[in-house]
């Protein structure tokens, strides 16, 4: 049988970490920022971790 490849959106839009954390930036972060209080904006900048049943099915798609 074929190696399965990994989903290509998927391996630009995040990292796993060491421990195997599946990381993302947050939505919305990149444009019409002026429309955004201070604090909003502060909390898009972050990255977010993936969990429950998300980070099981972004796992099947990186193939690990």
């Amino acid at each position: 049988m074929p190696k399965l490849k990994s989903h290509s959106g998927v391996k630009k839009r995040l990292r796993v970490t060491k421990t195997g954390k599946l990381m993302r930036r947050r939505a919305g972060g990149s444009h019409f920022l002026e429309k955004k209080s201070a604090a909003r904006k502060r909390k898009l900048a972050g990255v977010e971790e993936f969990t429950g049943k998300a980070a099981r099915d972004i796992r099947r798609r990186l193939n690990t």
